[in-house]
């Protein structure tokens, strides 16, 4: 039996583990984990309950070509992380083209028009995950329903941001031309101010703050490095990602993103903070005979930046 796939993300060059092993694309590793397990219990041969020896001959042909090998990649950080990346430039490719992009299975073309992808991807994906080695022969065809289930699923978040952006921008301009065309009232109308519209760094920012406070590292600098791409000249993203690297014991590469910062902006105060953690501040001869005196304006003075960023607890 052949398990080429040549359908949703596997027509991008890359190999979509996260459909081999029925998760989602935004899956961590225990759940990823948890998945593997139950695959791999119904397709080891001392537990497969296949009825003949060409379908337990089939189980394990799945589980060392298919199954194994997408558990490696996604369970080791360093290669999780580089494919995480390759996904989401997949994901923007696909995105682009996307009025190309060829797409056989029911669910995959809904999930492009569901008016809430995220409730209709988890939902598809479910279903589809349950049926995946329920029947072996069919089990390939299913991974290529999910690869293209998860290539919908990373073209509909990308075009949602992109149509909401567009949308907001239609809005001003039409706002304008009105204003432009109809004649001056004899009672002047207080201007509504604008909102500032969040930069697609400033987004970026946001979900590697989430993720690092969720402890999240990996993900978290998949967003920074995305953020620094659009803005090489973003001091928060430069602190922010000397801080993760910082909570990860990376000093080098902390001490590295802190100076990129503070060239950018002396003043800004988690670069600051990361650094004299890093760079503890020596103590004169006359100061280290004296024990240190707290600080008693501010009680939680030692927890500081960082501590406050990734303690996770309710202020």
């Amino acid at each position: 039996m052949s398990f080429q796939i040549n359908r949703g993300l596997f027509t991008l060059d890359m190999s979509d583990y996260h459909a081999i092993l029925g998760v989602s694309v935004e899956s961590d590793v225990k759940e990823i984990r948890k998945s593997y397990l139950t695959i791999a219990r119904r397709l080891h041969p001392d537990s497969c309950v296949a009825n003949s020896e060409q379908d337990r001959q089939l189980a394990a042909q799945l589980l060392s070509k298919l199954v194994n090998p997408a558990w490696e990649q996604l369970s080791q950080e360093k290669s999780r992380t580089e494919h995480l990346l390759l996904l989401k430039l997949k994901g923007q490719a696909a995105a682009r083209k996307r009025n190309e992009i060829e797409l056989m299975s029911g669910l995959a073309q809904q999930m492009l028009k569901a008016n809430n992808p995220d409730h209709f991807y988890r939902s598809a994906l479910q279903d589809l995950a349950e049926r995946q080695f329920q029947q072996l022969d069919q089990m390939v065809e299913i991974v290529a329903q999910l690869s293209e289930l998860n290539m919908a699923y990373l073209v509909s978040r990308i075009g949602a941001g992109e149509s909401s952006a567009g949308a907001a921008k239609k809005v001003h301009i039409s706002t304008s031309a009105t204003a432009r065309s109809a004649p001056e009232a004899s009672t002047k109308v207080a201007p509504v101010p604008a909102k500032v519209r969040e930069s697609v760094a400033d987004q970026y920012y946001r979900r590697a703050e989430n993720f690092a406070s969720k402890g999240n590292f990996a993900q978290a600098t998949l967003e920074l490095r995305d953020a620094l791409k659009l803005e090489p000249n973003n001091s928060r993203c430069h602190s922010l990602m000397g801080m993760v690297y910082l909570r990860q014991n990376h000093a080098t590469m902390a001490k590295i993103h802190f100076n990129k910062a503070l060239a950018i902006d002396p003043h800004d105060l988690m670069a600051l903070d990361g650094k004299q953690r890093i760079e503890p501040a020596q103590p004169t001869s006359q100061s280290a005979a004296k024990p240190a005196k707290k600080d008693d304006r501010n009680p939680k003075s030692n927890n500081g930046l960082f501590g406050g960023l990734f303690s996770g607890k309710k202020k």
